[in-house]
């Protein structure tokens, strides 16, 4: 097993109006030697807008603002944004997190050249209703909707996650639809994202996940969490797992290896989980028992993993980098 050091709660709700239920889910990128924060911030009936810190180091902040910094300029994400990831691609910042209309739920992304000015680009999933999907996948694979939403509302295409540069000069990115993690390999520009795409892209589904769940403690459903960091062994992506315990869900913190030229590939996957919920403040909030990865630094020799704890407070935990790959390799397919 891989010693986790849980440095704890980073971030609280405030007295702010656009933050004072809860925040969580942040996503992270150091620049020169400050660490940015981008978040998860909720207000009163659930809506959420993405708020702005920065950290002089991994568990030292400096900087909180106190008004949001990305809020809601749509009708598809008139009820929120929530979940943001972010990368630098050569010149350009890309944001993505999930827009909430009050009924979808569905990756979208914005862009920035200096972190403070965000252009949103809309949503870049799919938008397709249960019975459209199931149309066109095979029995194995239809989709059950566990959400009992009405079958004309959207699929929920959630945890939209680029990688952080190019692949033989294209785009990759990670999105998922229960219970899977899926893949969009190669694309040039986003706008190739259009409605006859992604029929192409379900009539060849299966070839489209990358994880899907395998062991226990990931045994309901899965989802992307951090930017894949690229190493000399692959892409390490530290992902969620969901099992269902007691008629409960459990959210632990999960990490596997991509290959670096051909993500679509799993090269390996731990057995088990490297941490799950346990402090209070992991077990006890607006939803109990959650770890939600979403931030990744990589510092010296430790890599520090910042989370959700329980849909309403912001935690980060640190590992030995070289522990972790090579646990991992012990594992590889």
């Amino acid at each position: 097993m891989i010693n986790v050091i849980r440095f704890g709660v980073l971030l609280e709700s405030t007295k702010h109006y656009f933050e004072s239920v809860g925040v969580l889910n942040p996503a992270v990128i150091k620049v020169g030697s400050e660490i940015f924060m981008f978040y998860r911030a909720v207000a009163k009936g659930n809506f959420s807008t993405i708020g702005y810190c920065k950290f002089s180091s991994p568990t030292k902040l400096s900087f909180r603002s106190e008004r949001p910094l990305i809020v809601n300029e749509f009708p598809y994400e008139s009820h929120g944004l929530e979940d943001p990831r972010i990368v630098k691609i050569e010149n350009v910042y890309y944001i993505t997190y999930t827009a909430y209309d009050g009924i979808n739920a569905l990756g979208a992304l914005a862009t920035s050249i200096d972190l403070m000015h965000w252009e949103k680009q809309g949503i870049i999933v799919p938008k397709i209703s249960r019975d459209e999907l199931n149309s066109k996948l095979s029995i194995e694979n239809q989709f059950v909707d566990e959400d009992g939403r009405s079958t004309s509302s959207f699929i929920w295409d959630k945890n939209l996650v680029l990688f952080p540069r190019k692949i033989n000069s294209k785009f990759y990115f990670l999105h998922r639809i229960k219970p899977n993690i899926q893949i969009v390999v190669g694309i040039s520009s986003f706008k190739e994202l259009t409605t006859a795409f992604w029929n192409l892209y379900f009539d060849k589904y299966a070839d489209c996940v990358v994880l899907a769940p395998k062991y226990d403690h990931e045994s309901d459903y899965i989802g992307s969490g951090c930017p894949p960091l690229e190493t000399q062994f692959g892409w390490l992506l530290i992902y969620h797992g969901v099992q269902s315990l007691s008629g409960r869900n459990v959210y632990a913190v999960c990490a596997a290896l991509l290959d670096l030229e051909k993500p679509q590939i799993e090269l390996s996957r731990l057995p088990y989980p490297l941490f799950v919920p346990e402090e209070l403040w992991e077990m006890q909030g607006e939803v109990d028992n959650v770890c939600f990865p979403t931030g990744l630094l990589l510092e010296k020799e430790f890599l520090f993993i910042y989370y959700g704890a329980a849909d309403t407070r912001i935690a980060v935990a640190a590992v030995e980098y070289d522990t972790l790959l090579s646990e991992l390799l012990k594992f590889k397919n």
